[in-house]
């Protein structure tokens, strides 16, 4: 039996730590949290100092059994969980359901697991820090104390559904979301016209090639265009002067954990969950520091290891040591970047994983490097018969530094002009020969809407949520359907370009593709619903300033320079005053939009949620006749559809005509689009549009289902309305919408079942309903 117990989060880091200590250790995994805040009342004693009620979670039982038992027979209990608040208050945790006292237990911190940094560690254990618990207990109290408070008023004041929830975060992040959908609706483009020349002149080989001036200001007006272009006629074109200046391009510091999720979205179209699921595993294996962190710090061990690898790569010409510094003075516990823990490892993992790595180790490698030294030329060519000169620029790369190993990724918003080929030679007086000029009409753009990557550079920008949280905070609103992530088509848009050549101009029509979208972040129409409702009624939890000073005082708790049962005191007792003002008094939340009336009947139209998600509605319920309703087609929104576009959804349900004689009828059901025939219902394919679709695609879909269904079914009690089929797992029987399984003795001959034996099973299954399996929580 070892002497001494370790424990960490997880098996994996368990395996690569025990491996390093030798056998004097037992390293053992404590599978994350082994605590948390009792479901019944809230969990928290409001009249006690808001002291937390923890309880140790089914799914750990077992764990914290074996746990107790080791550190009985062992003579030192070693606390190894992660540095950052988490792993601190897992650590203190253990101490509490193991009987360890929280200022004699050893516990260690570790940025990498190496065997110089684990060993390290050990030589220089500490306590566990009460102000880094107490910094994380707080979120944890107050995040509850938020969830559990506003979810109900969302209940009872939102007719939709009553799995609605709120959190501190989260709904500011949708709200992120809601304001830029609406920017992007409310945005109006407008149009003016580039104006850009084509000149030729001879290179350094005498060889004639074509470059590209560009005029100052865009022109407003297409008439302004071409009188512009009309002027340009028969003009001389002149160099009247070029500079020829220096530049430089530095790289960017090593990864942060938000600048990782962010980067990975952008290069490797990796999800944030994704990429730290992968970051978890290269570092549980020790190949690369800790992932959770804000800091661009890099230890001295990894700038000479930088060094080495990049002067033995490269040479000593492309080796530039540099320091980072945190713009975020709050930069949590002084972690380092995310950087390789050796530096000759170029690949790790599998596939995905190994991809991940590289981008790690290309950006710690630039980081170390040189800057790219370029040449950039800066030509003005005067017209004759105009006042202001074309400006050609031109870029030469000179010594490409650490371009060589590495360029960062951009997002949509940040997105500029091309990047600037090479000039020819050109002097001051040289006539140029212009070969074509034209105006070219483009139109201004919307912000884009927000990828992963981008929200969470915009959370971090705004101070909202720290590394640990961005990734659960984006998975959330997402499976609370808030926001979903997908593709937009674009649509058809016709631009004119104005075209002078030889003293001649031609309009010609030319057309793009606006406004389509990949893979970007969309608000629900619940999303935007439930933001409306938290900004009207709970203005201040939904305030940007607000939420970035509550993460500040949270690391105003961490440093001990704030009591957390204060900050706690003086968040809740305005918001609980609010909570309830808002249950006794504030009207529901209907989500209604008036789209206008019903040409046909005078019916007011109107577009809203219903229990089952956005649809439009004919009438109201308060008049004698029945309102009608249709659900919102895929893409199509309550904020944004027109009376046109309502009024065309119902046509719903369609008749295709007959098919063998009976009517064929289509219509969209609560489970989604149905063709009906003999009184049977199918569903329609994924491709198939339930308001475009013909007999020609659904009648052979009718007939491949029957077929289907026919060669499922073993027996038919037709007067029962009683079925015997064939399932995946065995025959089975079905009535109605419930099935029923076969006793295993009686499944070798299904069909020789008689309807007093099938009876008898379904009254044997009702009486005695087999158990269901509770599935286990994911670790």
């Amino acid at each position: 039996m070892a002497k001494n117990l370790l424990i960490v989060e997880s098996p994996a880091k368990a395996k690569t730590i025990e491996k390093i200590l030798g056998s004097d250790y037992e390293v053992k995994s404590c599978y994350g949290h082994i605590r948390d805040l009792a479901k019944e009342d809230m969990g928290i004693d409001m009249k006690d100092h808001y002291k937390p009620k923890y309880i140790v979670s089914d799914d750990k039982q077992k764990v914290v059994k074996e746990l107790k038992a080791l550190a009985k027979k062992s003579t030192d209990v070693w606390l190894a969980t992660d540095e950052d608040r988490e792993g601190e208050a897992i650590s203190w945790h253990l101490c509490e359901v193991l009987g360890l006292d929280p200022y004699q237990t050893k516990r260690i911190v570790f940025h990498e697991i190496t065997k110089p940094a684990i060993q390290k560690a050990v030589s220089n254990p500490r306590f566990v820090n009460m102000d880094l618990v107490n910094a994380q207990q707080a979120r944890r109290i107050l995040d509850r104390i938020v969830g559990f408070e506003l979810s109900p008023v969302l209940w009872r004041k939102m007719s939709m559904r009553n799995n609605l929830s709120a959190g501190r975060v989260q709904s500011v992040a949708v709200r992120l979301i809601v304001e830029r959908e609406r920017d992007i609706n409310h945005f109006t483009p407008t149009s003016s016209f580039k104006v850009e020349a084509f000149f030729s002149a001879e290179d350094l080989n005498k060889k004639k090639v074509t470059f590209k001036a560009d005029g100052q200001d865009r022109i407003k007006l297409a008439a302004d265009a071409e009188t512009y272009l009309e002027k340009c006629k028969g003009a001389t074109y002149t160099v009247k002067d070029v500079q020829v200046k220096p530049a430089k391009k530095s790289p960017s510091a090593p990864f942060t954990t938000s600048t990782l999720q962010q980067e990975a979205s952008r290069k490797l179209g990796y999800s944030v969950s994704k990429t730290m699921l992968l970051a978890q595993k290269l570092y549980e294996n020790g190949h690369i520091t800790y992932m959770r962190t804000d800091s661009v710090n890099l230890s001295d061990t990894a700038l000479e290891s930088a060094r080495e690898a990049i002067t033995t790569q490269y040479g000593e010409k492309y080796h530039q040591q540099r320091v980072f510094k945190n713009k975020n003075e709050s930069a949590q516990e002084a972690h380092e970047a995310i950087r390789p823990t050796n530096m000759s490892v170029t690949a790790a993992g599998d596939a995905d994983t190994s991809r991940l790595y590289e981008l790690i180790w290309k950006r710690t490698m630039a980081s170390q490097m040189a800057d790219a030294q370029l040449e950039r030329t800066i030509a003005k060519i005067g017209i004759s018969s105009q006042p202001e000169p074309l400006t050609a620029t031109g870029e030469v790369l000179r010594f490409d530094g650490f371009l060589k190993v590495y360029t960062e990724g951009k997002d949509d918003e940040d997105e500029g002009e091309e990047a600037d080929g090479m000039l020819p030679p050109l002097t001051a007086g040289q006539v140029l020969d212009m070969q074509r000029m034209q105006a070219t009409e483009r139109f201004t753009r919307p912000q884009p809407r927000y990828t992963e990557a981008s929200l969470v550079k915009k959370l971090e920008e705004l101070g909202i949520g720290r590394p640990s949280t961005y990734a659960p905070t984006i998975s959330t609103i997402q499976q609370r359907g808030y926001v979903e992530k997908r593709d937009k088509e674009g649509t058809k848009r016709e631009y004119l370009v104005l075209s002078l050549k030889n003293d001649a101009i031609e309009k010609i029509k030319e057309s793009e593709n606006s406004g389509a979208e990949k893979n970007k972040i969309f608000p629900t129409d619940l999303g935007m619903v439930v933001t409306d409702f938290l900004k009207e009624h709970f203005n201040k939890v939904m305030d940007y300033d607000f939420t970035a000073n509550i993460e500040a005082e949270f690391d105003r708790i961490a440093e001990g320079n704030q009591e957390w049962s204060k900050m706690i005191d003086d968040f809740y007792h305005p918001f609980h005053e609010r909570v309830t003002d808002t249950i006794e008094n504030a009207a529901r939340a209907k989500g209604e939009h008036e789209l206008g009336v019903d040409p046909e009947t005078g019916k007011p139209v109107v577009a809203r949620l219903g229990r089952f998600g956005p649809m439009v509605q004919i009438g109201s319920a308060d008049s004698e006749e029945k309102p009608r309703f249709a659900k919102l087609r895929t893409n199509q929104s309550i904020e944004t559809i027109t009376l046109e576009e309502a009024m065309e959804l119902f046509r719903l349900p369609r008749n295709l005509g007959q098919f063998e004689d009976l009517d064929v009828i289509v219509n969209i059901g609560r489970f989604g689009p149905y063709a009906q025939h003999n009184s049977l219902f199918y569903s329609l394919k994924k491709e198939m549009d339930p308001y475009t679709v013909g007999m020609d695609e659904v009648a052979p879909l009718i007939v491949e289902k029957r077929k289907a269904k026919a060669e499922s079914e073993i027996k038919v009690f037709e007067k029962e309305k009683i079925r015997i089929l064939k399932g995946p797992y065995g025959p089975y029987i079905k009535q109605g919408l419930r099935n029923y399984k076969i006793p295993k003795e009686k499944t070798e001959n299904p069909a020789s079942l008689t309807i007093e034996e099938v009876k008898a099973i379904i009254e044997e299954v009702k009486a005695n309903p087999p158990k269901k399996t509770a599935r286990k929580k994911k670790k």
